[in-house]
């Protein structure tokens, strides 16, 4: 009889230590994953997307969370290092979540993949780089606008002030950055436009000299730099001093007073490409700018400046899972799937429409040029004609 009672209250402490432990009841919460970079070379770009991604989550749990259950969202950072997002993913698929927000870093993003294909576990990514939705992969859904479409958008913009001749350097370590030049020069004839000048550098680089001066040679109207974290700052600041006499171009990496603060006066009268939703307050009353609010309201209060650009993409990475998820009134993966695949809906960074062949969902339409003016970002005037309401 003794072991029999021994035996029942060792079932009992174990049924109550399980419900009681680390691990949350799966019948109350639902489990989304995020690889961000919060450590090496891209923390810049992954700690401002925790931000956000956590303040989405917030606002999705007090409103009564997914399907009557609340969001628990495991954190993993990548390190900046693609391998590390491949065993965090690994690791986030063996915690049972419906689906991973994926990397800001291209190259992470681009090795993990893969294994997404493998799993079959929805992946929102939270990088540009074109290769992750051309071709079509059925569980990789992209947030920020691709490569290639904010060089559509860049190269519209040179078109309509009359440039016909035009120079791009990018980063040849970076997947985003190659895209993006790729990108130009595939498009730049449509309108009308010669590439003079294509020159690379790499993530390490710090002297920009001999690429300013094969610029200057070259007879470019305006320079594209696709580049992401320190380089930027280096190549704003030499720029200035150049004496280059053409505009010069950076894109949404560069949409943040990570770059802003870092380069100071140097930025001035730089040109950038970025988010709708880095310009929103300059918007017209209407759901876009109130989308953007959603947003841009509260980041503010809480942190003391305006969401940067990967703030307003891990934003809206979670609101378009959350749509998703709602829409397919289920966490299986397959019926996710297919609601992303006729998902539409109105973010901080723009109306998205995936279907079974775009899993972009988003047009250059929902892209701004911007000058920087006074230390913040303002919309040109053919951006602000341009942007969709």
């Amino acid at each position: 009889m003794k072991r029999l009672w021994s035996s029942l209250a060792a079932l009992l402490l174990l049924t109550t230590a399980t419900a009681c432990g680390d691990d949350s009841d799966d019948t109350n919460t639902l489990k989304i994953g995020a690889i961000l970079s919060l450590t090496g070379n891209y923390a810049p770009l992954g700690s401002e997307d925790k931000k956000a991604v956590e303040l989405a989550v917030q606002q999705i749990n007090a409103a009564g969370g997914l399907l009557g259950r609340q969001i628990e969202l495991l954190v993993r950072d990548d390190k900046s290092q693609p391998e590390q997002s491949v065993l965090s993913f690994n690791e986030l698929t063996g915690s049972d979540v419906a689906a991973v927000i994926g990397s800001p870093f291209s190259n992470s993003a681009l090795a993990t993949i893969p294994q997404v294909d493998r799993e079959k576990i929805p992946y929102v990514s939270l990088t540009p780089a074109d290769e992750q939705v051309n071709p079509v992969h059925p569980y990789v859904y992209v947030v920020p606008a691709t490569s290639a479409t904010y060089a559509d958008r860049i190269l519209q913009y040179y078109q309509a002030q009359g440039y016909t001749k035009i120079a791009v350097a990018h980063d040849s370590r970076s997947s985003y950055a190659n895209a993006g030049a790729a990108g130009t020069r595939s498009k730049a004839s449509r309108y009308g436009i010669t590439l003079v000048a294509d020159e690379e550098f790499q993530t390490t680089t710090t002297e920009f000299s001999a690429i300013l001066n094969h610029v200057k040679a070259s007879g470019a109207q305006a320079l594209t730099v696709w580049s992401t974290g320190a380089p930027a700052v280096a190549f704003a600041k030499q720029y200035a001093t150049a004496g280059l006499g053409v505009p010069l171009m950076f894109t949404g990496s560069q949409a943040s007073t990570l770059w802003l603060k870092p380069t100071g006066a140097a930025a001035e009268g730089v040109f950038v490409a970025s988010s709708i939703a880095v310009v929103g307050d300059q918007l017209p009353a209407g759901q876009q700018r109130t989308a953007v609010e959603e947003l841009s309201t509260p980041f503010t209060a809480q942190y003391g400046y305006p969401p940067p650009q990967f703030a307003a993409d891990g934003y809206t990475g979670v609101k378009l899972l959350a749509a998703a998820v709602t829409a397919a009134n289920s966490t299986d993966a397959d019926k996710i799937r297919a609601a992303f695949e006729g998902l539409t809906l109105t973010t901080p960074n723009g109306t998205y429409h995936y279907s079974a062949t775009d899993h972009a969902g988003l047009t250059a339409d929902y892209i701004s040029i911007n000058v920087v003016k006074g230390g913040t970002f303002v919309a040109t005037d053919w951006a602000k004609s341009k942007l969709a309401k």
